[in-house]
């Protein structure tokens, strides 16, 4: 990677999706200026707001202030914050606001929050009226440089994460840098797990980038949005060459089967354990298997968990609070993944830092050997 400058200069992603094409902005500063931006690219001129009780007092007024002056009338919703409220009860309770809210398909719905709001609301916006226009506000570090690019949206089930949904592209996304500064440490280096991710998937260079500047990332300014948009550039690059999931695109669960895992596991409890902690662990342990099975060198992993370990992330399994069902109950959890086709088991693994690939028809009974190998108990 380059070297960073001085100046925390915006950047702009382009997401090139022909029609559907749509811009990611990133810096400081941008919730006021949203309204502008989004009436500058639709043509709609109402709105419904999506956000969270944690959110909601930080930047909801802003944001409705913006809209306002930039004669967009907006309605609010504010649900509960958590992975809970990813949920068939709060689906609908989102599709009668907006509806109740008039809005109509050349209207949008405006995403204010993290990824789980992010997810709920743009499933909403997908399915209401057969697809309204969409717009993402991530507000978590994790949002900004995974969740809220790529059109993914979904709810949870009894039987796992991510499981309902719909692909429905946002015509819009604004990662306004300076609400990172509200977020805990803990939710932070959630984040920052998935920022990993992409080097480790094919971006060896920005690992190397990430292990030298991790702290500069974590202090914010010029850094910080320069791992930013690396970030969204390369899902971009991804979403753009499969927008939906037939191929590479899957290279972006790298650590998410066994974290997903996990989540389910802590009955998605983030008192134990969030999303981005279970995909550090995922991830170590996908380089962990990967060389369990002579497809790449133990230091590989080790070098994985060192960095990880460094900015504060779990790793193991032994990191999550409280007991995990049995290494047979993962695979279970595993097994209903929708990483896994025909009941066959797919996973991401690696011959080296960023040198992943799809592993298809992965014996089950490796991975149990390796689970029990890993499990804690």
């Amino acid at each position: 990677m380059n070297a960073i400058s001085s100046a925390s200069a915006e950047r702009k992603v382009h997401v090139p999706l022909g029609d559907r094409a749509y811009d990611i902005l990133i810096g400081p500063g941008i919730i006021s200026r949203a309204g502008a931006e989004i009436a500058s690219r639709l043509k709609g001129r109402k709105a419904a707001i999506i956000t969270d009780q944690n959110v909601a007092p930080l930047y909801l007024e802003t944001l409705v202030k913006s809209l306002e002056g930039a004669g967009i009338a907006p309605a609010q919703l504010v649900l509960p914050a958590g992975e809970k409220t990813k949920s068939f009860e709060h689906l609908i309770t989102v599709c009668d606001r907006v509806l109740e809210a008039r809005v109509e398909r050349n209207d949008c719905v405006i995403a204010l929050g993290g990824g789980v709001i992010g997810d709920l609301a743009g499933f909403a916006a997908g399915i209401v009226r057969r697809g309204v226009r969409f717009v993402q506000v991530p507000t978590s570090l994790l949002s900004q440089v995974d969740s809220s690019v790529g059109g993914k949206t979904g709810i949870n089930s009894r039987h796992g994460k991510n499981l309902i949904g719909v692909f429905h592209q946002p015509d819009l996304v604004l990662a306004d840098t300076d609400v990172l500064n509200s977020l805990s440490a803990r939710e932070f280096r959630a984040g920052y797990a998935e920022v990993a991710k992409y080097g480790l998937i094919d971006k060896p260079e920005f690992f190397a980038w990430l292990e030298a500047n991790w702290k500069a990332v974590f202090a914010g300014g010029a850094a910080r949005i320069e791992a930013i948009a690396a970030s969204c550039q390369a899902k971009s690059d991804v979403v753009v060459a499969d927008e939906r999931e037939n191929g590479p695109r899957a290279l972006l669960n790298l650590g998410h089967t066994f974290g997903h895992a996990l989540e389910a596991a802590t009955a998605y409890d983030s008192a134990r354990l969030v999303h981005g902690e279970g995909v550090s662990i995922g991830m170590v342990l996908a380089h962990e298997f990967s060389a369990r099975m002579n497809l790449a060198s133990p230091d590989d992993a080790k070098r994985v968990e060192s960095h990880l370990k460094e900015v504060g992330l779990p790793t193991r399994m032994s990191d999550i609070p409280g007991s995990l069902p049995p290494a047979e109950k993962l695979l279970d959890a595993m097994a209903q993944d929708k990483k896994v086709k025909n009941g066959k088991f797919t996973f991401i693994l690696t011959h080296g830092i960023g040198q992943s690939f799809i592993a298809d028809d992965v014996p089950a009974s490796e991975v149990l050997i390796f689970l029990k190998e890993k499990h804690p108990q």
